[in-house]
């Protein structure tokens, strides 16, 4: 399983990579839009119809592609004071558990996300005329990266290894 696991690391991290690159250039792309969207309507007189809900749609992918690399890094929220006072067995159980949750939570949001988008299919998204379902589609990609990334760390924790992420984030004290 650790020669396994060391040949997918690279793979993984460079999805992880590319995870944040798009949501980086997907926050830019919003930013501008906003922007002109404020000069539309505060110079021009005239909004763009177009600009809220294309900035909405891609503001939910740069949050579901960033939760997933938060997984990945570990550096997403979480409340382990109890943690920290358990011996190291039960901190490793504690850890399997949350990990085995968050995988189970990534498999049942990209599901049924899935099925949303399914039965909203065939409505249309009036000012942007995109099938309804795509609204959906950054949180089935997200479930899965989310599961993707904490079956990679529920498998480090459980050989032993350390650290999923390429980079070592640093908790402030």
């Amino acid at each position: 399983m650790r020669n396994f696991m060391l040949a997918i690391k690279p793979i993984l991290g460079g999805l992880s990579r590319l995870s944040l690159y798009i949501s980086g250039i997907g926050m830019i792309a919003m930013t501008l839009i906003v922007g002109w969207q404020v000069f539309g309507r505060y110079i021009l007189n005239d909004s763009p119809s177009w600009s809220e809900p294309l900035s909405l749609y891609l503001m939910s992918w740069f949050i579901m592609l960033g939760a997933a690399v938060g997984v990945r890094e570990s550096v997403h929220l979480g409340l382990d004071i109890v943690r920290y006072v358990m011996p190291p067995a039960i901190q490793k159980a504690m850890d399997l558990l949350s990990l085995g949750l968050i995988v189970l939570f990534g498999i049942g949001m990209a599901y049924y996300s899935t099925l949303l988008a399914k039965g909203t299919w065939s409505a249309t998204i009036p000012v942007l005329g995109w099938p309804g379902g795509t609204d959906f589609f950054p949180m089935i990609v997200g479930g899965i990266m989310i599961s993707l990334f904490a079956l990679e760390r529920f498998v480090d924790v459980a050989i032993g290894e350390e650290i999923a992420a390429d980079v070592l984030v640093q908790e402030a004290a």
